[in-house]
C-alpha cells in the first residue's frame, strides 16, 4: 500500500490565496501531481462538498475532502498556511488543511487511515507538533506516526467510560450516539471523538457507533438498553434504526458534534429527564419518519414523499433507460420486435441469431443487443412500483414498503402509469401510517409490523386502485400520452419553454426538481410509437445544462467581472454542467439572484424550445454529455445547449456590466 502522504503532498507556510477553493486547487494539483487524480474532477467534488457543509473545525483545522472516482490512488496533501483561511470555522480561519482524496472504491484499510488521521487532529499535541515541524519530512513523520498509532475506527474504540463528575452528578450518565456524513471519510470520526471527548470532561458516559465508509459495527443491544438518551449527529439517514426504539434522542448535523459536543450532550441529558422528549419510534409502532419531522406541515411531508419516491426510482429509469440504448445500438431499433425471441432460443455459444436480417454489430450484436434491451426494459418495469413503494416507505417507514410496491404493481397492470403509481403509493403510506398508529394489544404488537399493517394497508390500497381509482386513473394516463405523442409544432415548443424556465428557475430546487420528476416518470410510458417522453427527457436535461455552462463561459470571457471565488466556481462548473449537474450554478445565483437566475431562464427556455423543435430524444434521465448513445439528433440538441449557453452568458454580461457602471458612476458622484 503506497504511502497516503510524502513530502511532495506538503505545502509549509505558504499564501496560498485568500479563499478555500484557492487552497483546495493547490492541494488537488499536488495530488494530481503525483498520478494519483485527476486535479479538475478532485478540485470539483472537494469544493462541491465544502459548499455543501464548510470543512473548518475549532482549533484552526480545516479538512476538505472527497471521494470520487477522479481519484485512482488514496491521498493526504496539507497545507500549513502563511495566511490563514477561513474555511467555516467559529473561532476563525485555518492554518492547517489537510486534503483527503479517497477514490470512490476505496480499500477499506485506505478509509481506516484517513479516519485515523481525522481523529488525531482532535488532539492539541498532535496539531502542536504539526505547527512546529521544521520540514516537510518531519512533518510526513509526524502524520505516518498518528496514522500508525491511533486507535481504529470502530465504534467500539468511539466510545468510552468515564468516571461521573460533580457538575452532571444528578443527571444521568450513559448515552449513545450515531455520527455519519455522506462522505464518512473525516467529519463522521472527528464528530465521534468531540463527543466522547467532551463526555469525558462531563463525567458523562458516550459510546458513539461512526457509520462511515470505513465500515460500521454497530452498538451491542445490551449498550443501547443500558442507555439514557442518543444523540444522532448524522447528514444521512440513521442506519437500523429501530434499534434505539424508545430512548428520547436529539439530532443534529454531524458538524455539530465536532463545534458543540457539550451543548448536544447537555441536550440529551435534558430529553432524558424530560417526559415529553422526543423519542425514536419503533416502526411496528409508529412511522419512525414522523418521530423525526416533528412539526412538518403536511405539504412539506407530502413533497417530502414524493422526493423521496422520485430519487429511489431513478436508479431503475438510469440503468433501464441506458441498457435500452446500448440494446438499440448493438442490435438495431428493430431489436423491440425480436428480443424476446432472441433470448428464450440463442445463445452465445453456437446459435446466434442469424434470421432476422444484417445488423451493424452481426449476429453477435445481435445477440447482446437483445440481452441489454430485455434487461433495460425489465428494470424499467420496476419504475412504477419502485416510486409507489418508496413514497409510502417514506410516509409509513418499512411497513409501507410492501403495500406500496403491491399498489405500484397493480398501477401498472391497470395502465395507470406513473400517475396510478403516486396516488397508489400515497394510499399505502397514509393508511400503513395510520395503521401504526394505532394501539394494540400487547401480543399482537410484533405481528403489526411485519403482517398486519402490510395486509391491511396492501388490501386498502390495491383494492381501492382496482375497484375505484385504477380505471380513471388510467383513462387519464391515456389521455395524456395521446397528448404528448400527438404534440408537434408549436405546442412542442411551449411545453419545451415551460420545463427550460422550471429547470433554470431555482437551480436544483423544488421547481427544478417536479419539471425533472415530471420528465423522469414519464420515461416509462414511452413506447416505439410514443417517443413524447424521450423528447422532454432531452428539453429538461438541455435546460438543466445551460446555467453553470452560461457561468462558466461568462467567467471566462468577461474575467473582470466577477471576483476570484466566482472564477474558480466557473472552472469547476464546465464539467458539472456537462455531467448536467445544475447545482454548479448556485454559487452565482447566490451572490447574485437578481441577474443570474433571469439571465439563466431565458437561455434555458430558448435550449428547451429548440431541444423539442429539433426532435432530440434522451433514453438516458441522467449524465449530460456523457450518455450521448443514448440520444437520438445528439448534435442538433448540443447546438440547442450552446445557443442557450450563449444568450445566458451575453445576458449577464450585460446585466453585470450594466450594474458596474452604475457603481462606477454612483461612486464618481460621491467622490
Amino acid at each position: 500500500m503506497s504511502q497516503l502522504i510524502t513530502p511532495d503532498l506538503v505545502v509549509l507556510d505558504a499564501d496560498l490565496g485568500s479563499t478555500p477553493a484557492d487552497v483546495i486547487r493547490t492541494l488537488s494539483g499536488k495530488v494530481a501531481a503525483l498520478g494519483r487524480a485527476d486535479a479538475e474532477g478532485l478540485f470539483a467534488s472537494a469544493l462541491a462538498r465544502e459548499e455543501k457543509t464548510p470543512t473548518g473545525i475549532p482549533g484552526g483545522i480545516a479538512i476538505p475532502h472527497a471521494k470520487t472516482d477522479a481519484v485512482t490512488e488514496p491521498a493526504l496533501a496539507m497545507a500549513r498556511l502563511g495566511n490563514p483561511v477561513g474555511f467555516g470555522a467559529k473561532d476563525g480561519p485555518a492554518d492547517l488543511v489537510f486534503l483527503i482524496a479517497a477514490p470512490a472504491g476505496a480499500d477499506q484499510e485506505h478509509l481506516k487511515l484517513l479516519s485515523k488521521l481525522a481523529r488525531s487532529l482532535i488532539k492539541k499535541d498532535f496539531t502542536a507538533a504539526l505547527r512546529s515541524a521544521a520540514t516537510p519530512e518531519e512533518l510526513v513523520e509526524l502524520v505516518n506516526g498518528a496514522l500508525g498509532g491511533a486507535p481504529a475506527a470502530t465504534p467500539a474504540s468511539a466510545s468510552t467510560t468515564t468516571s461521573a463528575a460533580p457538575s452532571v452528578a444528578d443527571t444521568p450518565k450513559r448515552i449513545v450516539a450515531v455520527t455519519a456524513c455522506p462522505t464518512g471519510i473525516a467529519h463522521t470520526y472527528m464528530s465521534a471523538d468531540s463527543l466522547v471527548a467532551a463526555g469525558k470532561e462531563m463525567g458523562v458516559d458516550v459510546q458513539v457507533e461512526t457509520q462511515g465508509s470505513a465500515g460500521a459495527t454497530p452498538l451491542p443491544a445490551a449498550t443501547i438498553a443500558a442507555a439514557d438518551a442518543a444523540i444522532f449527529a448524522v447528514d444521512v439517514d440513521v442506519r437500523d434504526k429501530d434499534r434505539f426504539a424508545g430512548l428520547p434522542f436529539i439530532q443534529s448535523p454531524v458538524k455539530r458534534g465536532i463545534d458543540e459536543p457539550k451543548e448536544m450532550i447537555q441536550e440529551a441529558l435534558a430529553a432524558a429527564k424530560d417526559p415529553n422528549a422526543r423519542r425514536v419510534k419503533a416502526s411496528g409502532s409508529a412511522s419512525s419518519s414522523d418521530a423525526d419531522t416533528v412539526g412538518e406541515s403536511g405539504g412539506a411531508k407530502l413533497k417530502r414523499a414524493l422526493l423521496t419516491g422520485v430519487s429511489y426510482m431513478i436508479p431503475f429509469v438510469a440503468a433501464g433507460g441506458l441498457l435500452i440504448a446500448l440494446g438499440f445500438l448493438l442490435g438495431g431499433y428493430d431489436i423491440t420486435t425480436h428480443a424476446d425471441t432472441i433470448v428464450a432460443k440463442n445463445n452465445l455459444f453456437g446459435n446466434l441469431p442469424t434470421e432476422y436480417g444484417a445488423q451493424a454489430w452481426g449476429p453477435v450484436g445481435a445477440y447482446l443487443g437483445a440481452v441489454l434491451f430485455k434487461i433495460g426494459s425489465l428494470s424499467m418495469g420496476f419504475l412504477v412500483p419502485a416510486l409507489a413503494g418508496y413514497i409510502a416507505y417514506a410516509l409509513a417507514d418499512r411497513p409501507g414498503i410492501a403495500p406500496g410496491f403491491t399498489a405500484g404493481a397493480v398501477a401498472g397492470f391497470m395502465g395507470a402509469g406513473f400517475l396510478g403509481g403516486i396516488v397508489g403509493g400515497l394510499l399505502a403510506g397514509y393508511t400503513a401510517s395510520w395503521l401504526a398508529k394505532r394501539p394494540a394489544p400487547r401480543w399482537l404488537r410484533g405481528l403489526m409490523p411485519v403482517a398486519i399493517i402490510p395486509l391491511v394497508a396492501s388490501i386498502v390500497a390495491s383494492g381501492l386502485m382496482f375497484l375505484v381509482l385504477g380505471g380513471p386513473i388510467a383513462w387519464l394516463t391515456s389521455a395524456l400520452n395521446n397528448w404528448l405523442s400527438g404534440m408537434s409544432g408549436a405546442a412542442a415548443i411551449v411545453l419545451g419553454i415551460i420545463l427550460g424556465l422550471m429547470m433554470c428557475f431555482d437551480l436544483g430546487g423544488p421547481v427544478n426538481k417536479v419539471a425533472y420528476s415530471f420528465a423522469v416518470a414519464g420515461m416509462g410510458a414511452a413506447t416505439a410509437g410514443n417517443s413524447a417522453p424521450y423528447l422532454i427527457m432531452a428539453a429538461v436535461m438541455g435546460a438543466g445544462m445551460v446555467p453553470p455552462l452560461a457561468m462558466a463561459l461568462a467567467t471566462t470571457v468577461r474575467s473582470k467581472l466577477f471576483n476570484a471565488t466566482e472564477h474558480e466556481n466557473g472552472k469547476a462548473a464546465w464539467l458539472l454542467g456537462a455531467a448536467f449537474i445544475s447545482e454548479g450554478a448556485i454559487p452565482f445565483a447566490a451572490a447574485d439572484p437578481l441577474r443570474v437566475i433571469p439571465a439563466s431562464m431565458l437561455g434555458g427556455a430558448v435550449t428547451g424550445a429548440l431541444s423539442m423543435a429539433f426532435g432530440a430524444a434522451s433514453r438516458a434521465p441522467h449524465g449530460g454529455v456523457f450518455v450521448f448513445f443514448a440520444f437520438d439528433n445528439f448534435f442538433l440538441w448540443l447546438l440547442a445547449i450552446v445557443v442557450g449557453v450563449v444568450i445566458t452568458a451575453t445576458t449577464l454580461i450585460a446585466l453585470k456590466s450594466v450594474a458596474a457602471k452604475k457603481r462606477q458612476e454612483q461612486e464618481l458622484v460621491t467622490a
